[in-house]
């Protein structure tokens, strides 16, 4: 049974005279969160430990990257009283560097992450900000939390709701969809990082989960009593090193048109179902701008070399920490023909008319898992649904982007 595909964010009516000059700002799925992320206030332990205290906190339970929810639509939370037993009942109230200097790699940390403020909702208030705090918390069974782990677990679904799919999520409802997007990215990081990339010794999460670091000591294998072991020096600790941080990997995603603005170019990879189509991508590389970047995914891709690059919009997409960036390229004049050759991703690429396009948009979406929606007529163009921000990119091409009047 297919899923119902949710609706885009929506942004507050905004009259600027950007807006007036480029039109609406574009938001994607995955995009449009309802929480302010206070960034600054990640080292405030006397802000996290207040906010993490407050009853009206609310805390995502994440089981292996998976949300608890109430269905595929809704996510659910649950209160601090659910998590203690698991996270301690103070986990903020000692500074950063006591908690550094206390590290001991035998004994495995929960990952708590502090994810943002409801404005919305100002049951909270420290200094001159108030909103409903709202935290995630990786429940994953492991190491010497396993146990305590399992058991947060079964509370929850004992009370009737339960951990759904994370490996591509894309039924949640939009505002819970940018919140779980942030904690599963987050989340994604941890696990693959707990050993130090300047040294390969464990690290510990800090800054509310938002950095890893390296510690210099280790009370591992110490006696009750004794001191701490001194570990080997490591240059993340020296200077500002981004080894400590999350990263986000850009990936370039565009919309290419034929030089006489009719026809769209679409590929396909062995993965898709028959007859299903996207817009072509690929990974942005060092020392590369967007648009280089554009022009040399879709030429390796498809033998078609493209001349001017516009960008369109933005889409986080946390499979596992991507920031998709969408453009609108058309093809140089006599760089039409397509040639699979370079790059042996694509197993096809055609160029479609718009009235194709148009009709795939009409009668031909669905997920990449899902079955053709009804209406569809066999053989016909299918192509990704508006959660991904191809769709997006294919829409604005076919509802007048390169009409003389800007549409960005």
């Amino acid at each position: 049974m297919a899923q119902i595909i949710p609706d885009l964010p929506i942004l507050a009516e905004d009259d600027s005279m950007l807006s007036r000059r480029f039109g609406r700002e574009v938001a994607n799925y995955f995009s449009g969160s309802p929480l302010n992320r206070v960034s600054f206030l990640r080292t405030d332990y006397g802000f996290l430990h207040a906010a993490y205290s407050h009853p009206a906190a609310s805390f995502l339970l994440m089981d292996n990257l998976s949300p608890l929810a109430k269905d595929a639509a809704n996510l659910s939370y649950v209160t601090r009283d659910v998590v203690v037993p698991l996270t301690g009942e103070e986990p903020f109230k000692k500074p950063e560097p006591e908690q550094v200097k206390e590290f001991n790699s035998a004994i495995t940390q929960p990952v708590i992450l502090f994810l943002g403020i409801d404005e919305k909702k100002p049951d909270f208030e420290y200094r001159e900000y108030r909103g409903k705090p709202y935290f995630a918390v990786d429940v994953t069974p492991k190491g010497t939390i396993a146990e305590k782990a399992k058991s947060v677990i079964d509370i929850v679904k004992a009370n009737g709701v339960s951990f759904i799919d994370g490996r591509r999520l894309l039924s949640l409802n939009a505002p819970e969809a940018a919140i779980y997007a942030e904690a599963r990215a987050l989340l994604d990081w941890h696990a693959r990082n707990p050993f130090c990339g300047g040294c390969g010794q464990p690290t510990m999460a800090i800054n509310a989960g938002w950095k890893r670091v390296c510690p210099p000591s280790d009370f591992a294998g110490v006696p009750e009593g004794g001191a701490p072991k001194e570990r080997a020096d490591c240059p993340t600790r020296h200077g500002v090193s981004n080894l400590c941080f999350p990263r986000t990997d850009p990936t370039v995603i565009m919309a290419v048109v034929s030089a006489d603005g009719t026809k769209l170019l679409l590929g396909r990879n062995k993965r898709f179902p028959p007859n299903w189509y996207s817009t072509l991508a690929g990974f942005l590389e060092p020392g590369e701008s967007i648009e280089e970047a554009v022009r040399r995914e879709t030429w390796e891709e498809s033998g078609v070399t493209v001349g001017r690059v516009v960008i369109h919009s933005s889409q986080p997409w946390p499979y596992p920490a991507n920031l998709m960036i969408g453009a609108i390229g058309q093809a140089a004049p006599g760089g039409e023909t397509i040639h699979l050759g370079h790059d042996e991703e694509l197993t096809d690429a055609k160029w479609f008319s718009f009235d194709e396009v148009r009709e795939g948009i009409a009668n031909g979406v669905s997920g990449l898992g899902d079955p053709a929606p009804a209406g569809y007529k066999e053989g016909a163009l299918r192509l990704p649904p508006q959660t991904a921000i191809a769709n997006q990119l294919i829409q604005a091409v076919i509802k007048g982007y390169l009409d003389t009047a800007p549409k960005i």
